[in-house]
């Protein structure tokens, strides 16, 4: 019997070709040569890759022997997921991989911007000798802010406490005994700004988060502060950042990733105050080695068939037919719960009605937390790791599973408390032949809404002429209404979901909130493997 055939389109260390074992046959390709890459996919079963191997529909297209793609790193911008997933094909990557370099390389340049230490050896090297130009600051009973608490915010601020800094951070998704566990303070972004002497930022880039530190952020921040990104370009407002360190708004900023990568705009990194650094987070012989012998261990369980841990698009095991398109669906529905909850999560229920009763739905629980969290932690969330995510943020979950279903076929109800001790629930359910997957209710209003990209939830004074005043306003700004339903009041209060054709400006969200005295008003943007 051949063996299976795993392909390396790009150069990974000894030790994943020693993890790989005997047992495959492994071959070597150029991945950014298509031809050559398109002839050895078609005989691949597995294929690893690293950042320049372009693994897209086409790629994916050449490979009918494809079981499993498997980055060697975090990033998946190279990998087609939803072609991959539509071929059956499973995507892994080394979620873990990366986490101690990226939270050491923060370190180094909290440590570089505090003594002048890249541009203290520019100028020795040029045959200067500037003591008193280079003067620092300690670090010792500093404030450091901390904008993140997933596994690398953790890191940093476990290995800064250990130079004597105080530690405070801001995270909606953490709740203080988590905080307390790490002995950080949970703070407001606007306190934790205005008290950072170093801001360090660890979030993944969202519509929410990008340009989450701009002008107002940066003009709070006290002119001997320095900002420092390692996560995600985008996550500062590059123009405000450019102005602030001009101004003296803020004493300086080391950056290790970009809007553009490399930058196509120099002014930032040409400033004396800047510590730039090109995108290293991951650049480390010990990350690097992780992440290969990480994806050959994945690639090893995907083609022995067993569960693997870092898979990305498919859920592992065994699920039955009948149960598989809910996955979907109960994904997207935690992304609606994640963007109208208000506060961390502290206790997650997943009740499953109907005929589903019949089967093992405990991925959908899998699903629920995948899609809470993935827009809440900077690292890659799959079916797997979610609850370790979840278990690390204290939330607590249960499953209910009922045969009972009065009003539809199968249901599907996320119902959380929140660390304020408000409650929260959306049900959602895949209606007709065709499986549309619907909202079916939000917090006891009943609604019936297929699952589009953008949508807007309002709660508002039930009235005349409130439908009148935000339809203005959408049409005002060029925004095209594409469904909208508005479920019968509670206790007075009116709650619209409307479908829309593009991201609402977040300025026109609370400019319409304000005319119609909403109570609730959240954008909620469904993102697809």
């Amino acid at each position: 019997m051949p063996k299976p055939v795993v392909l390396i389109a790009e150069q990974l260390s000894p030790a994943t070709i020693e993890a790989l074992g005997p047992d495959f046959d492994v071959r070597t390709v150029d991945g950014t040569d298509r031809p050559a890459l398109f002839e050895a996919l078609a005989e691949a079963n597995a294929v690893l890759v690293r950042s320049a191997t372009k693994m897209d529909e086409e790629a994916i297209g050449h490979a009918p022997r494809l079981k499993v793609i498997a980055r060697a790193g975090v990033g998946l911008d190279n990998v087609d997921i939803k072609a991959a997933t539509q071929a059956g094909v499973m995507v892994v990557n080394a979620p873990t991989s990366n986490i101690i370099s990226a939270a050491e390389l923060t370190c180094g340049h909290i440590l570089s911007l505090a003594r002048h230490i890249p541009a203290a050896r520019a100028s020795i090297g040029a045959g200067e000798w500037k003591r008193s130009a280079y003067t620092g600051v300690e670090l010792f009973e500093k404030t450091l802010g901390v904008i993140g608490l997933g596994r690398i915010g953790a890191l940093v601020a476990a290995r800064m406490q250990a130079f004597g800094m105080r530690v405070v951070a801001y995270d909606p998704y953490v709740t203080s005994a988590r905080a307390q566990q790490l002995g950080v303070e949970l703070l407001s972004l606007d306190e934790l700004v205005a008290q950072a002497d170093f801001l360090t930022l660890h979030m993944p880039k969202t519509p929410e988060t990008t340009g989450m530190i701009g002008a107002a952020q940066l003009k709070a921040m006290k002119p001997t502060a320095y900002v420092i990104n390692v996560a995600r370009g985008g996550l500062i407002d590059e123009d405000a950042l450019h102005e602030a360190l001009t101004t003296g708004e803020i004493a300086g900023a080391g950056l290790d990733v970009f809007t553009s990568e490399p930058p196509t705009d120099t002014r930032l990194t040409a400033l004396p105050n800047v510590v730039a650094t090109p995108h290293l987070g991951a650049s480390t012989d010990e990350a690097q080695e992780k992440a290969g012998v990480s994806v050959a261990k994945s690639v090893k369980l995907a083609l022995e068939g067993d569960l693997v841990p870092d898979a990305v698009n498919v859920a592992g095991g065994v699920i039955d037919p009948f149960v598989r398109p809910g996955i979907a669906l109960v994904e997207k529905l935690g992304q609606v719960f994640s963007g109208l909850a208000h506060g961390a999560l502290q206790h997650l229920e997943i009740e499953v009605r109907g005929e589903l009763a019949d089967y093992d739905v405990s991925v959908y629980r899998l699903a629920a937390l995948k899609g809470i969290l993935a827009n809440v932690v900077s690292e890659t969330v799959s079916y797997v790791n979610a609850p370790v995510f979840a278990e690390q943020r204290g939330i607590e979950t249960r499953m209910v599973v009922e045969k009972e279903s009065p009003e539809y076929r199968n249901i599907t109800i996320l119902r959380g408390t929140l660390s304020d001790g408000t409650t929260l629930s959306v049900a959602g359910t895949l209606a007709g032949t065709r499986m549309v997957q619907k909202i079916v209710g939000i917090n006891g209003y009943e609604i019936e809404v297929p699952i589009a990209e953008h949508h807007v939830v309002m709660r508002y004074e039930d009235g005349p002429g409130i439908v009148a005043i935000y339809g203005k306003k959408f049409g005002d700004a060029g925004i095209n209404i594409e469904g909208m339903q508005v479920a019968q009041a509670i206790d007075g209060q009116a709650l619209a979901v409307v479908t829309v054709n593009a991201r609402v400006p977040e300025e026109l969200l609370a400019e319409m909130g304000e005319a119609i005295g909403a109570s609730i008003i959240r954008q909620i943007e469904i993102v697809e493997d």
